[in-house]
């Protein structure tokens, strides 16, 4: 079974920093995405970044220019650096594995709280 563990977060300043990372466990053997995805109180959960296993990465308009996926295959790990955080971008944030193939499965973790205020 596959489990997802993510780390990072809390209260962030608004222009500050901030890192998250997710480490997957389990038997990942075939061609995947790791990304993150976030839900804001009263809306629905929206794709932030996705990174592929071979490298190719997904990004949301409001993450373009400030926010980076990356990913260390060897320990099933992606993570997301985020900078210039805005107040907007308060919301919880969920760590997704795709596996691709002819039955596809996707794996959430439990989610990590960022905050971005003064």
């Amino acid at each position: 079974q596959v489990q997802l563990v993510e780390s990072g977060g809390g209260l962030v300043q608004p222009g500050g920093p901030a890192r998250l990372s997710c480490a997957a466990s389990g038997s990942i053997f075939r061609l995947n995405a790791m990304g993150w995805y976030r839900q804001a109180p009263g809306k629905q959960r929206e794709l932030v970044a996705s990174i592929t296993s071979v490298g190719t990465t997904n990004y949301a308009d409001s993450a373009k220019g400030r926010f980076t996926i990356s990913r260390d295959n060897a320990k099933n790990t992606v993570y997301l650096q985020m900078n210039s955080l805005k107040p907007e971008d308060t919301a919880v944030y969920y760590c997704n594995l795709h596996l691709y193939g002819v039955r596809p499965e996707d794996y959430w973790g439990k989610g990590t709280l960022v905050t971005v205020s003064s």
